[in-house]
């Protein structure tokens, strides 16, 4: 119970730590409602970033998510690009998954203390990112080359011919397929969001590439999905005493402003470029949770590293937590730029 107490410590907020959080609340939304994760994988980092517990900052993050989350999914609902249906069983199956990382949380935190809850944070962070963020890159850059034509994954194609009961249909994502094939794209979002606070860059991949849906649908429904998971874990986190409202306020602040902005901004762009900012965020936050770990494993006395050595790898993990917010907005407010640039000249000529 004491290392509970102690993950539970919340930080001091001075004014420049409240417009940082601002900030990466807005970034944070921005990419939330354009690539429809709950911008977790910038959110988090971010508050760990200012020495937050990775615990608090999983809870208050998750706390966060879901009003975010459902204003950007009521805003995509009207541009016609969100699947109910599939949002709603995936989400059934991510609550079940957000009890499982809970209690992994929750152990993790009584075995190694919080020392071990930063250090398994920022290991699961890199590896899933690493990972999913090298695919969906890869993917984008192919897409892009194609004139920004999206073809359906072969996995999904060969997953979407397999027969076996029950057979669902999803008429907005254009598919028809297995419910069980459904259960572990939702156990892995639901697993990863209440473990790390991040569900989104599985649960849309994993739409993708698995299930066969396209980015734009994907993305969309996503936020179906964080608003069940982010309302049912926040409950669970909350009578744990592990959310601080403060960081969850003034994170949503900012965050309401970006959704919609980030929202408007896939009805300009070309599908692939969801995925282009998506994999450009994840490799960028993968370094910076990377060069932070050493003072975690040192806190553990699993490394020997010298106190200014920890004093400058977190300000070059602080750096590159800044870089990917920049190029994640620049990314997105760019295209979006770009994209009405013809519109604007097709208007003037008529």
């Amino acid at each position: 119970m004491d290392m509970l107490n102690d993950a539970a410590r919340f930080i001091q907020l001075d004014p420049a730590g409240i417009c940082f959080l601002f900030i990466v609340g807005f970034i944070g939304g921005l990419v939330s409602g354009f690539i429809g994760s709950g911008g977790a994988f910038v959110l988090t980092p971010g508050m760990m970033s200012l020495g937050v517990p990775g615990t608090v900052a999983v809870a208050s993050n998750m706390c966060h998510k879901f009003p975010k989350a459902l204003v950007g999914s009521i805003k995509r609902y009207k541009y016609g690009q969100v699947d109910i249906k599939l949002g709603l069983y995936l989400a059934a199956f991510a609550g079940i998954g957000v009890q499982i990382g809970i209690k992994i949380q929750n152990y993790v935190l009584n075995l190694w203390g919080p020392a071990g809850s930063d250090l398994y944070v920022s290991v699961s962070f890199v590896a899933v990112l690493v990972v999913v963020g090298g695919i969906v890159m890869r993917d984008a850059l192919a897409s892009a080359k194609s004139c920004g034509a999206e073809q359906t994954c072969f996995l999904a194609l060969r997953l979407q011919k397999i027969e076996l009961w029950p057979m669902m249909t999803f008429k907005k994502a254009n598919l028809r397929i297995s419910l069980w094939f459904l259960l572990p794209v939702g156990l892995a979002t639901g697993l990863l969001a209440a473990t790390i606070a991040v569900g989104g860059f599985v649960g849309v991949p994993g739409m993708i590439y698995i299930l066969g849906a396209s980015s734009l649908v994907a993305s969309a429904t996503e936020l179906v999905i964080a608003f069940v998971m982010g309302l049912a874990g926040s409950v669970n986190w909350a009578m744990q005493g592990m959310v601080d409202i403060r960081l969850t306020l003034i994170i949503l602040a900012g965050s309401l402003l970006g959704v919609q902005l980030g929202a408007i901004g896939t009805t300009f762009v070309k599908e692939h470029m969801i995925k282009i900012v998506m994999g450009t965020i994840m490799l960028i936050v993968a370094l910076s949770r990377g060069f932070a770990m050493p003072k975690y494993l040192a806190k553990l006395g699993l490394m020997d590293v010298s106190e200014p050595t920890i004093a400058l790898l977190d300000k070059v993990s602080f750096g590159f937590m800044v870089v990917s917010l920049v190029v994640g907005a620049v990314i997105i407010l760019g295209s979006m730029v770009r994209a009405k640039r013809p519109d604007a000249v097709a208007a003037s000529q008529a």
